[in-house]
């Protein structure tokens, strides 16, 4: 007898003209001709805008539980980020019993100008994963942000890495001081390698900085431009090459597979560039739309399963890490939390996380040319784990929505257990009542606790394949152990 927290799938013939794809599922890393990345422990992570980052991890109680929601499914906090433009927009002030000291005219409002002091590296240091800090080069006040380099590197034991400036190809537009002369990928190169330089020195710790940090599409402004003005002195202080990234877009197009994959290809070159020189390449910022999210595309259940899908996508094309940032609290689209309720997204990345939980490599089975994916995670002896299927075909909650069969071959067991990941459609949003589920349950808002039952549900294996139907605008993901 069934688990009452299970229950059969019916898997029903593909109707005429219904969709049908089929998948092999390799029997271990390195066979078939499959490209497989080595996976980070906690390859999914979050961005906390600079001044804001106080606030989350003091005012709103999500916060807590949300991370450690993650850390549940993979026995390792999340990494975190902290920066973002305000972080060019602050001075260290040693003297100061704050956090942060800043003016809006309202809450909704990020500062112009605001300062921080030890307490900021304190509280950051009571986080369980590591951190990547954030600190300003724009207002080339190079001795101030020695300063508050020298206090994080003594105050964090967290520490993964600091990064000198934020997005600087928009320095000459916002009137920042390092910028006013000539100001273009060169100058931002040489500027970048001196303070790498001098900072990483005056700590005294090698791989330490976070370099690039810019936001235009690669070449101009990426990793593998800045490589090459990087001479060996600069790269021993180099931890890592981050790169930021906003696709944008509606909610359709955004959450299309094959435009996801697309979109991470452009970063290729730059990724192949940083593993040359033996560093990781993240995305240290990114979210759907730039400017805090649309508020008819960031909160959807379709920005929740571009989330999950682009997350995985970077993560095949061996991107370390991959930070979703979150902006001001209480006027932030496309946050995964708030004070208040819950954002689709955090449903999308948690399919990701629990894709990923445990595993050492990942493969897609797709081309990533059309609306179909499949993804296979593996364990440490790298056999097959988990494997994640998307139909990202759009289903916008009237007509029929329509069902596309996928068959899985390869497996070796007599049935599979599944979750799956569903809302009532693409526009579903938790603050309008529509709330997505995966495998059968929620988070609840305002605490990011989980409620209602988990719910699995069971495919039989005949011949070493079993079929699952996705609906338009669905994931599921299949447990093979």
């Amino acid at each position: 007898m069934l688990l009452a927290t299970e229950f059969i799938a019916l898997v029903a013939v593909a109707a005429q003209g219904a969709a049908a794809v089929t998948f092999n599922v390799p029997s271990k890393v390195g066979s078939g001709a499959y490209a497989y990345a080595p996976l980070d422990d906690a390859p999914i992570g979050i961005s906390f805008e600079f001044f804001a980052f106080p606030s989350y991890f003091t005012n709103v109680t999500a916060t807590e539980k949300c991370l450690s929601n993650w850390k549940d499914l993979t026995g390792v906090w999340p990494p975190i980020r902290i920066g973002g433009t305000t972080q060019d927009r602050a001075s260290y002030d040693a003297s100061t019993s704050a956090y942060v000291v800043y003016t809006v005219a309202s809450p909704a409002d990020a500062p112009s100008t605001l300062t921080f002091g030890p307490k900021f590296m304190t509280l950051a240091n009571t986080y369980g994963g590591s951190v990547v800090m954030g600190l300003n080069r724009g207002k080339n006040k190079l001795s101030n942000t020695i300063d508050a380099a020298k206090v994080a590197v003594s105050e964090m034991s967290n520490l993964l890495a600091i990064e000198l400036g934020n997005e600087p190809e928009y320095w000459k537009s916002d009137g920042q001081p390092i910028a006013s002369g000539t100001w273009n990928p060169a100058t931002d190169a040489a500027s970048q390698n001196n303070w790498d330089i001098l900072v990483g020195s005056a700590v005294n710790r090698k791989n330490i900085i976070q370099a690039g940090n810019s936001n235009s599409l690669p070449p101009t402004w990426g990793a593998e431009e800045l490589i090459a003005t990087e001479n060996s002195t600069v790269k021993q202080y180099i931890n890592s090459y981050a790169h930021h990234n906003y696709p944008g877009g509606s909610i359709q197009s955004l959450m299309t597979h094959s435009t996801t994959a697309s979109n991470i290809h452009r970063f290729d070159a730059d990724i192949a560039a940083a593993l040359r020189v033996d560093k990781p390449y993240v995305f240290g910022e990114t979210n759907s739309v730039s400017g805090g999210g649309a508020a008819g595309v960031s909160p959807t259940f379709g920005a929740a399963l571009w989330t999950m899908d682009y997350s995985l996508r970077a993560t095949y094309s061996n991107m370390s890490r991959t930070y979703f940032h979150h902006g001001t609290v209480g006027n932030c689209q496309y946050c995964f939390w708030g004070r208040y309720s819950m954002g689709a997204p955090y449903y999308g990345a948690t399919a990701a996380v629990a894709l990923l939980a445990g595993a050492t490599h990942l493969t897609a089975l797709d081309t990533g040319t059309t609306n179909y994916a499949a993804y296979v995670a593996f364990d440490s002896a790298g056999a097959p784990l988990r494997v994640l299927l998307y139909n990202s075909d759009y289903y916008a909650g009237s007509g029929i929505r329509s069902s596309t069969a996928f068959t899985l071959t390869g497996l070796t067991s007599d049935s599979v257990r599944a979750k799956r990941l569903t809302a009532a459609s693409a526009l579903s949003r938790v603050d309008q009542g529509g709330n997505p589920s995966f495998g059968g349950q929620y988070f609840n808002n305002g605490t990011c606790t989980v409620g209602g039952a988990e719910t699995y549900e069971t495919t039989a294996v005949s011949g070493g394949q079993a079929t699952f139907t996705l609906k338009a605008t669905e994931a599921l993901i299949v447990y093979l152990q």
